[in-house]
């Protein structure tokens, strides 16, 4: 369906919802010379198309850029814009400016009273502008973003030793802990946990994550760990107060990673890193993305 424009010299068509559409998206995203995600642009887009029941968004393209915005559900006055692609032929000419208009223009209809170049969790692309994508700073700073926070990945190589180790395996039978991957059948469980120990929001990606890793004690699951939530990267995870100190994060990590080698992947991206030091010594992650967060009033 055709869509209001600031910009006369482009058309804008709405494709949420739409197959044709959400090809159309996929290809311009993928030829966009996002060249630090390219491989994963396709499956970005899926991702961004399968949000909680409860969000409201949509994608705008015009010819040569598509981008990709929504509302928040727990503040009805956000709104994020989740990404944003331009052929490297159709630079230079303002697309980009036009499609951050329009999705602004969309914003405010649903009663955004603020826009944020920043990820909408739990079902986001990117935590902000990744540093390495230039223009699209310089884009967001010359539309009156701000910047107001910084973010970070950490990258895991996965060809180190992810086994798991004797003795730590036999330490924790002693302390009567048990580990498994998270089937079909257990996913319910595990995200109730997630809900009830975190946030709604970890629970989601529970739900939506390719794999999972959890542990148990007493018939009660204890930590987890998951991974593909948001496509290739890792997280989230988090070990219950009274199981802390037992070592159960280093062993779900390796054992998710050791998941994500075994689909093709040379290294993982830990998305949106709190624990810094944890990674590093437990897998030797190195902090390598950078993020820059911006937001503006939409008056």
């Amino acid at each position: 369906m055709q869509y209001s424009k600031p910009d006369d010299r482009w058309a804008f068509t709405r494709t949420d919802g739409d197959a044709d559409g959400a090809a159309t998206v996929k290809a311009l995203s993928a030829a966009a010379a996002l060249t630090l995600d390219a491989a994963e642009a396709p499956a970005l887009v899926d991702r961004l198309a399968a949000p909680p029941a409860d969000r409201r968004w949509t994608a705008l393209v015009t010819d040569g850029g598509v981008v990709m915005t929504s509302m928040s559900h727990k503040d009805p006055g956000l709104g994020h814009v989740d990404l944003l692609a331009v052929h490297p032929e159709a630079r230079g000419e303002g697309r980009g400016r036009a499609l951050v208009r329009a999705a602004e223009e969309w914003l405010r209809g649903q009663g955004a009273r603020e826009a944020r170049f920043a990820g909408n969790p739990p079902c986001y692309a990117w935590p902000g502008v990744d540093v390495r994508y230039t223009p699209a700073a310089c884009l967001a700073e010359s539309l009156g973003y701000e910047r107001y926070h910084v973010a970070w990945n950490m990258t895991a190589d996965l060809g180190v030793d992810l086994s798991d180790g004797d003795d730590e395996l036999a330490r924790l039978a002693a302390a009567g802990v048990s580990l498994r991957a998270a089937g079909a059948d257990d996913r319910a469980r595990l995200t109730a946990f997630v809900e009830e120990h975190w946030n709604e929001r970890w629970a989601w990606e529970a739900a939506n994550a390719s794999g999972a890793h959890y542990a148990e004690r007493d018939g009660r699951i204890i930590a987890f760990a998951a991974w593909g939530a948001r496509p290739g990267w890792f997280g989230p995870m988090g070990t219950a107060e009274a199981a802390r100190g037992l070592g159960l994060g280093r062993v779900l990590l390796r054992r998710c990673l050791a998941e994500q080698r075994a689909t093709g992947q040379a290294e993982s991206q830990i998305g949106w890193v709190g624990p810094l030091r944890f990674y590093s010594r437990a897998v030797g992650a190195r902090a390598e993305r950078v993020f820059w967060l911006y937001r503006r009033d939409l008056a």
